[in-house]
């Protein structure tokens, strides 16, 4: 074979061990490689699922104003006692409550079929779960799966929490008791995926959640794709409708999803109290990637907090913004130990209120009779490649109740009404690196028309 041949095979040799090399150059925040789970992302498969039970083959009845639980729950059942198989939800609305999967057992939702939740409270099971960093006697979410490995939602259908009565309920609570937690008006959340493994929830839309719109409790390898989370502003508020929670889990995806909700997109949450930290029920939240997904109006797109106790590598990146309350948002509660580092939010361009807010958090606050705990640390916390239009760049609470050091800011474009930049001599080394903060006179959008047609498609 001639010099010039071998060369040839050689540079193309070296240049596949160079794109190669690069992919698997891909970095959590604390410098270790992100896995190969996380890029393998395939569409699921409901012909590999089993046998197809058709909802409407089985008993259930196309009537959206007749309760079916039981009937669904026996599908379930059934199909579990059989060897497994999914749950097939056709064109229709469908009323139900809670139901329960079993291992084995998915859930299928056709373009046009809906689940739609009950709206009285009365038709809910009351049952020991988790929910605000407690574990306790609540209620159960529409869709619930414990204990299961390989569940899967999938579909291009709708859950929908059918959620304007509670919200209602809730706010005529509030205002004749101002002090109302948000669990005293009693209602259900939507999806709650606890004690699980892979997990993965696809295409659909999950909306008017009357509680929390997903929640995921110790639960590992959960991937979140594609789908459609909301919940209204108006005209009435849809309170407390986070998009995702993830409490206490590990190796987590959220990829190509769109969230607009009347509370936070992603929340970390794992527990809280002075001792939350030796309470085996909670726990840290750890390797999570947030990519390529669209948010739109909501209190926070990433919020450490407020029932948190150790966040560690945690990646948000390549994200369009459209009209969030905050980018970045770090509650630090002064009644439980909490630690966030290795974090790092990345590629983002569009407009919020808010770019980073930091801020001690004492709602519902509760020392139970102990000591406070020891101080707070948010650490290694980065914020890079970022082209935001804001009302107010840097919000950050100077206090003796946490410590914040080793921030990096680096690349980042702001234009802002309010660019005055304040309290960044609280945190301990921080490194910035052109870093422009400039005045405007109005926040638009500064994003283009394109990035929505893309995300579209995505979606």
């Amino acid at each position: 074979m001639k010099f010039q041949t071998l060369l040839k095979y050689f540079l193309a040799f070296s240049l596949i061990l160079s794109f190669s090399g690069l992919k698997s150059q891909d970095k959590f925040p604390d410098g270790t490689t992100i896995p190969k789970w996380f890029k393998e992302n395939r569409p699921t498969d409901i012909n590999k699922l089993g046998k197809k039970y058709i909802i409407t083959e089985n008993g259930i009845k196309n009537d959206s104003t007749l309760l079916q639980t039981k009937k669904l729950q026996e599908i379930i059942d059934l199909a579990a006692k059989n060897g497994g198989g999914v749950i097939i939800v056709p064109k229709g609305t469908f009323l139900i409550s809670s139901v329960f999967f079993r291992q084995g057992t998915h859930l299928y939702l056709e373009n046009g079929a809906k689940l739609k939740g009950s709206d009285d409270i009365n038709d809910f099971p009351v049952v020991t779960t988790r929910m605000e960093g407690q574990t306790v006697k609540y209620f159960p979410a529409l869709i619930n799966a414990d204990g299961l490995d390989g569940f899967t939602i999938s579909g291009k259908g709708t859950l929908d929490g059918n959620g304007l009565r509670f919200w209602k309920s809730f706010w005529k609570r509030r205002e004749w008791n101002p002090k109302c937690t948000n669990m005293d008006e009693m209602r259900p959340r939507i999806i709650y995926v606890s004690n699980s493994k892979n997990i993965q929830i696809e295409g659909i839309t999950v909306k008017n959640s009357p509680f929390w719109s997903t929640h995921y409790y110790k639960s590992h390898f959960v991937k979140l794709l594609k789908l459609t989370i909301l919940a209204p502003k108006s005209p009435v508020k849809a309170p407390s409708s986070d998009a995702v929670d993830i409490d206490a889990c590990t190796n987590f995806l959220i990829k190509n999803c769109y969230m607009s909700v009347n509370d936070d997109a992603i929340a970390l949450k794992g527990g809280k109290g002075p001792k939350a930290d030796l309470d085996p029920n909670n726990g840290e939240n750890r390797n999570i990637l947030i990519e390529d997904n669209t948010f739109g109006f909501c209190h926070s797109v990433l919020t450490c907090g407020s029932e948190s106790i150790h966040n560690y590598n945690v990646l948000l990146r390549d994200a369009v913004v459209k009209d969030p309350s905050r980018l970045l948002h770090l509650k630090m509660r002064p009644d439980t130990p909490q630690h966030y580092e290795y974090i790092t939010v990345e590629n983002i361009k569009g407009n919020v209120k808010t770019f980073l807010y930091v801020k001690g958090w004492n709602q519902f606050f509760d020392l139970k009779g102990e000591e406070r705990p020891r101080k707070g640390l948010a650490n290694n916390i980065t914020l890079k490649n970022i082209d935001i239009t804001c009302e107010t760049a840097f919000s950050i609470e100077k206090s003796d109740l946490y410590d914040l050091k080793d921030f990096t800011f680096e690349n980042l474009k702001i234009k802002a009404l309010k660019p005055e930049i304040q309290n960044l001599d609280n945190i301990q080394n921080l490194k910035q690196t052109k870093v422009n903060v400039t005045k405007v006179a109005s926040v638009t959008q500064s994003y283009d028309k394109k990035d929505d047609s893309d995300l579209a498609t995505k979606q």
